[in-house]
């Protein structure tokens, strides 16, 4: 990674955020941003005091943080129960009738919950788990779709103290099983099915082969929310009912329903796993833990998203995701925020559906994927041009790296140019976000993550760990501990040690990455993984598919390496077209001069080849390890439980 950050023109690209919003912002200045940002690393005790006196705390801690490389203890001494800073602390104000969960199904059906209400549901079922026999420390499963009882049932572990493990809906069964053995899960919730593109997904069908090798499962509680077109089994002795179990444990008038009460644990007390969607191998239980996890995404969600009192805020991620986790769940709910839930696909019954949400529920706040951003683009511009999009006042993205164009695009046709964008840079092991353009401090530049949120201290380095210079490449690695980095590897402390701390000695790397420009802004480019070696020029591949998407032909591109035996490495690129595009020989020479022109020759795409979509999982990721499969003609391995269309590899492998 020794190319110039130069190579991103595009990236000097400075957008100021409107003076109207700067002037509301809770962050409205980079002086502002920078005292507070040196407080939180040079007097952090002082820092997370205050920025945490809102929450609820039944002891305070006696000492901030304990760092023993790789091992990080935070709040020590400290006692709580998460679901009191997310629920309980919200019924003596204003906020306990205002909504938690604004749903909408992909029927078009909608539902309002306040935090009364959703106080109320989770205590039933937290009540309702215990009499199944699930107790602190214990670990539990859940396989749900998008709806309001996927947050109840994760806000009821936590209220007992048990620590739950949240499986993608998309999983196949074979993979559920392997999540569920590796953590040793003793109940498992789940619902009948899930609407996808007007299809029921069998969810509760999927557990029940999932359970045929797992031991340690006791029960199972079923939600019926497609009972009308979703037939199951249920298994005497195993499954129950969801609405008939909670029914039994509701309070009376007033009363919260017995044995609904918080346990009160310690500040690293086990809150949840989380896996990571491995290609190959065992996946990784990421552990989070209480006290730390909730100080990195309160604060996070306050001011990455500038939450107002009557934002109307819209996470698009899966809550099987960590995204979901943090920035759907934990992270708005603490701080009293009113969150959109959509349960169905973003394309369904076509390509509006999104800014039709967005239109019908005055969302202010939108939150999504640089991948769907793409598929967007690639559908057409008349679909969000019919929107009005007029309560919009922030968008953010997450998962990847954004591309300058791409961004542009969503600044201009969703944003209408009013609009701050937050690019955020973090990962399922980060737990919160670690580097963001906070909206009313400092422009924004296409393309580029930005700064350090508190607490954090990134630096871009050499493999021996020392500081490049800025514009140069390195490992993009963290010098300090956060208050919301994972612990370990679940059952593995050795791999978790090996993983995170063991290429770059003293530093957690991530394994992207990363540039740094002469006003200190990340630019993370992508996976070391992905940076290829193509006759002596080592050269990232998300700096090739940004010229790519450059090109106004071009919805979304993707380049891979294949083996070569003269260069090392030869580069592919897949590439699908915008609407009134066409594929053609002179159509794939043109890309290839664009990005000779723009990073150099020896850049130059070995091979161009056109599809009609790329492999994605359903959060809308881009499998590259599957074009890097179908480049080199191999025999494509690996999980593909989560790949959201299987038709496009058939036809890419033709």
């Amino acid at each position: 990674m020794s190319n110039s950050i130069e190579t991103f023109s595009e990236a000097e690209t400075q957008i100021e955020p409107p003076e109207a919003f700067r002037k509301a912002a809770r962050i409205s200045s980079r002086e502002q941003y920078e005292r507070l940002y040196r407080e939180s690393l040079d007097a952090p005790d002082a820092f997370w005091k205050r920025e945490l006196s809102e929450l609820t705390f039944r002891s305070p801690w006696t000492e901030l943080v304990e760092w023993k490389l790789p091992h990080a203890k935070w709040f020590k001494g400290a006692t709580l129960n998460i679901t009191e800073s997310c629920l309980d602390r919200h019924l003596g104000t204003t906020t306990r009738d205002k909504v938690a969960l604004l749903w909408e199904g992909e029927s078009g059906a909608t539902r309002s919950i306040t935090y009364a209400e959703l106080t109320r549901q989770v205590q039933s079922c937290t009540a309702a788990l215990r009499s199944l026999g699930v107790q602190q420390g214990d670990r539990v499963a859940i396989y749900m779709g998008m709806v309001p009882e996927v947050v109840v049932a994760m806000l009821a572990c936590a209220r007992i103290g048990a620590t739950h493990t949240v499986v993608f809906g998309g999983f196949a069964a074979e993979s559920l099983r392997d999540r569920i053995n590796d953590c040793g899960a003793k109940v498992v919730l789940t619902q009948d099915g899930a609407p996808r593109r007007g299809a029921p997904v069998p969810l509760k069908q999927t557990v029940d082969e999932a359970l045929r090798s797992t031991p340690s499962v006791q029960h199972v509680v079923v939600y019926r929310h497609m009972k009308d077109t979703v037939q199951i089994q249920m298994q005497p002795g195993r499954d129950l009912d969801w609405a008939e179990l909670l029914a039994k444990h509701a309070g009376t008038g007033s009363s919260a329903p017995a044995n609904s009460e918080p346990a009160i644990v310690d500040a690293e007390h086990p809150l949840f796993i989380l896996y990571t969607s491995g290609s190959t191998g065992k996946p990784k239980g990421i552990l989070h833990t209480t006290a730390g996890y909730l100080a990195g995404v309160h604060v996070s969600t306050k001011y990455v998203f500038d939450l107002q009192p009557n934002d109307v805020y819209w996470c698009t991620a899966d809550v099987g995701w960590v995204t979901g986790h943090s920035y759907l769940v934990y992270g708005p709910l603490s701080n009293g925020a009113t969150c959109l839930i959509y349960e169905g696909a973003p394309n369904y019954p076509d390509w509006g559906r999104f800014w039709q949400i967005i239109d019908r529920h005055k969302v202010t706040i939108l939150y999504t994927a640089p991948t769907a951003i793409r598929a967007f683009i690639k559908a057409g511009d008349e679909w969000v041009e019919k929107a009005s999009l007029a309560s919009l006042r922030l968008l953010g993205t997450v998962g990847e790296p954004i591309n300058p164009e791409v961004w542009m695009w969503y600044h201009e046709k969703v944003g209408k140019r009013r609009c701050p964008i937050v690019d955020t840079w973090w990962q399922t092991e980060t737990g919160a976000i670690m580097t963001v353009t906070l909206p009313g401090a400092v422009p924004a530049k296409p393309g580029v993550t930005g700064l350090p949120f508190f607490g954090v201290e990134p630096d871009v380095v050499t493999q021996d760990g020392q500081t490049v210079p800025p514009g140069e490449g390195g490992s993009f690695v963290q010098r300090r501990p956060w208050p919301s980095m994972l612990r370990t590897i679940w059952g593995d402390d050795e791999r978790y040690r090996q993983q995170y701390f063991s290429d770059i000695p003293g530093y957690y790397f991530s394994g992207d990455g990363a540039y740094r420009d002469k006003d200190g802004y990340f630019r993370v480019v992508g996976r070391i993984d992905d940076v290829l070696n193509v006759s002596g020029h080592r050269i990232g591949t998300a700096e090739i598919e940004s010229v790519l998407v450059a090109h106004p032909s071009v919805a979304e591109a993707a380049a891979v390496g294949r083996p070569d035996d003269l260069k090392g490495q030869a580069l592919v690129a897949f590439v699908t077209l915008k609407p009134g595009f066409s594929a053609s020989p002179s159509a794939a020479e043109d890309l290839r001069q664009q990005v000779a022109k723009e990073i150099g020759k020896f850049a130059r795409p070995d091979e161009i080849r056109f599809a009609d979509g790329l492999p994605k999982t359903r959060s809308g990721k881009i499998m590259r390890r599957l074009l890097k499969d179908i480049a080199a003609g191999r025999e494509i391995k690996g999980d593909l439980s989560t790949l959201e269309d299987r038709s496009i590899l058939d036809k890419l492998s033709k």
